[in-house]
């Protein structure tokens, strides 16, 4: 009977195993042969898995083996699909630099810059509408110092909110669209609140507004950037800083122009006032308007749009911003000869992609967040730049609004140095036709007077058979004072308030002014307009010397230098105890720190991807107007209590700043990937 092993294969016999060697084993014949018993004895207790595959004898490989090896050829087609994805994402930054650079820079992009610089100046004016309204705006609603600080504030509550949430979304809906939404938002609810006679209402018309206008920053330079050429982007993008620094210029002069004339408004009864403040404030919302009508004829952000796989649309407005620079360069007949465009692979993660669309709604809006803040905190350096944003704003913003306070505060000290008293006069039928004004009366008799006041303290006097017509005095006061046969006619001046512990005898109040009332001469000081319109000018030269140079010398020395120098402006504060000091270091702190300000700005918008660069300049942004929220409440409190922490703040958070600005990475030299 032949071996089962035996096979015949073109004629030729291969020998068996039993052949040739003891046993049949021809390739163990150095081996002494085994018992029965005891080859019985070695393979007792052996699995059927430990036994040799015996198709390892015919070069057919282990099911294990195969198992593995597909395991590893699937392992590298992912990682070759990965690899390939990013050189595809690669060659697209590539390849639109080259289609920008071909487009050239021209009349679309000045056009854009005009209509997007007029978005930012009405993110300018913002800042400044309730600051300078608010002195008239307290007095006419009734504001309690809680009510005017929350008033102060909410403006920044809401660009903080509408910088993380237009930001978010501009990546998602588009970079036009979602500016049309932002600035429309805030042109209806700034006019509304013009309108407003209760503090309620005023209060959220300026929050919504604030959600509206606080979109503009993250998307206006996201936007624009990506109709720049690598060569061009730090220096325009730094000429567009300059319509910030507009916004609060045209807010000052307007200001200073429109709330001291109080004939300006009008009233319909008793219920609905319409103060000059509030002629102010409806002129303020003007450049967002304007900038909405200008964006209706600009188009998408072609990059946007080849993020979302919609090439053709890209590819027409890359040909409409060719021919238009190229027309008005006397080259009509020039063609546009990009005929195709790469998308890139812009799918998140599938893990959470599926955890996104499983699970209770917050479950998904929690995955969705988490994942947004690991992917923008995976970007290089970003970190540093978020505590750079964070440490700049805190030190502007905080002391934009310390330096008005600081020189309204010596501008009191001055007043209150210079105050006349008199003691124990006596004063019979005299009329006062010019106004008693900074002056403490103390145990004087007053007969038959009559008078004009202002910001005038009676304490231990008395008055008899006088008389006080028309008077609009918010700070005048009588203390412990006796009044008889005494008229007060058409005044502000009644019992409640006015009079502490004083004697009434046959004294009577008609017409009296009760509430809150303006009194324009008193509430607005022509001198707080021109200061923050002077720091708002100093601005200029920072501006410009950072866009000589942002392309020349990189951002990372603008940013570190400025805010170094920065850091300079505010210690010397120290040396300040007048208001015109105050003044000079406050245009020399905003003249260092606004090449700061476009340095990072600039390096905010080519850190990082085009699929998430609208979301991180909003959170970056909102981080910022929270720093701002936070240091002006502090810096506030220190006004007449000390200037020693609010500069120290400053100080040190500006040297950080810089110090650490030397750590991100130069970008002037990167394409926008």
């Amino acid at each position: 009977m032949d071996d089962r092993y035996q096979n015949n294969v073109q004629g030729e016999t291969y020998p068996t195993y039993g052949e040739g060697g003891q046993d049949g084993y021809p390739y163990q014949t150095d081996y002494p042969p085994q018992e029965e018993d005891a080859a019985s004895d070695a393979t007792e207790g052996h699995d059927e898995d430990d036994q040799m595959y015996e198709g390892e004898y015919q070069g057919v490989p282990h099911p294990d083996e195969i198992k593995e090896a597909r395991r590893a050829a699937r392992r590298e087609a992912r990682l070759k699909a990965k690899l390939a994805a990013l050189e595809e994402e690669e060659s697209l930054a590539d390849q639109y630099e080259s289609i920008m650079e071909d487009c050239g820079h021209g009349r679309f992009q000045w056009t854009l810059f005009t209509v997007l610089g007029l978005a930012l100046m009405a993110d300018g004016v913002e800042c400044f509408v309730v600051a300078f309204a608010l002195p008239s705006a307290e007095k006419d609603m009734c504001l309690s110092n809680a009510n005017k600080g929350l008033l102060g504030l909410i403006v920044y509550v809401g660009m903080m909110i509408g910088a993380v949430l237009w930001g978010g979304l501009a990546d998602k809906l588009g970079r036009r669209q979602c500016l049309l939404y932002a600035l429309a938002i805030n042109c209806i609810f700034s006019f509304l609140s013009s309108f407003a006679q209760g503090y309620g209402f005023f209060l959220f018309f300026r929050l919504c507004s604030g959600i509206g206008i606080g979109g503009t920053i993250p998307i206006v330079y996201t936007y624009y950037a990506e109709f720049l050429q690598m060569d061009k982007r730090g220096e325009h993008l730094s000429w567009l800083c300059l319509f910030w620094m507009l916004g609060g210029m045209y807010a000052s002069f307007t200001a200073w122009g429109i709330i001291p004339h109080y004939g300006w408004g009008f009233s319909m009864g008793t219920e609905f006032q319409f103060h000059s403040w509030r002629v102010f404030v409806l002129v303020c919302f003007l450049p967002s308007v304007v900038a909405l009508a200008g964006l209706v004829f600009m188009p998408e952000s072609p990059r946007y749009l080849l993020e979302n796989a919609r090439h053709d649309e890209a590819w027409m407005i890359l040909r409409q911003v060719h021919d238009t620079n190229w027309k008005a360069k006397g080259e009509p007949q020039k063609v546009f000869e990009v005929t195709q465009i790469k998308t890139p692979q812009t799918q998140d993660d599938d893990f959470i992609e599926i955890q996104s669309e499983t699970g209770t709604a917050f479950q998904r809006f929690t995955v969705r967040q988490v994942a947004l803040i690991n992917i923008l905190w995976a970007c290089e350096n970003s970190n540093s730049n978020t505590c750079i944003c964070f440490y700049c704003s805190h030190s502007y913003y905080g002391l934009a609004v310390w330096f008005p306070d600081q020189i309204k505060y010596l501008q009191f000290e001055e007043y209150e140095s210079n105050v006349k008293l008199f003691h124990r006069e006596r004063v019979e039928r005299f009329h006062f036709n010019f106004t008693l004004q900074n002056q403490v009366h103390r145990e004087g008799d007053y007969i038959h007077d009559r008078y004009k006041i202002k910001n005038v303290k009676f304490e231990d006097s008395l008055f008899e058979n006088c008389y006080f017509e028309n008077i609009r005095s918010t700070e005048t006061f009588f203390e412990n004072c006796t009044l008889k046969n005494t008229m007060f006619y058409n005044t502000d001046l009644w019992k409640d308030s006015k009079f502490i512990d004083c004697k009434f005898t046959n004294t009577s109040f008609h017409h009296p002014k009760k509430g809150c009332h303006l009194n324009y001469q008193e509430e607005n000081d022509v001198l707080i307009y021109l200061v923050c319109f002077l720091g708002s000018l100093s601005v200029i030269p920072g501006n410009i010397l950072a866009g000589l140079l942002m392309d020349k010398i990189g951002r990372i020395k603008i940013i570190g230098g400025s805010m170094l120098v920065s850091s300079g402006c505010t210690f010397f504060l120290f040396l300040c105890f007048n208001p015109g000091s105050v003044i000079t270091f406050q245009c020399l702190f905003f003249a260092a720190s606004a090449a700061a300000w476009n340095g990072i700005e600039v390096i905010t918008v080519e850190l990082y991807p085009a699929s998430k660069r609208a979301t991180a300049f909003g959170v970056l942004n909102g981080l910022c107007k929270l720093a701002a929220i936070v240091s002006t409440f502090i810096f506030s409190k220190f006004v007449a209590v000390t200037k020693i922490i609010p500069i120290l703040l400053s100080f040190s958070a500006l040297v950080c700043g810089g110090l650490l600005s030397f750590k991100l990475p130069e970008t002037r030299e990167v394409i926008l990937q």
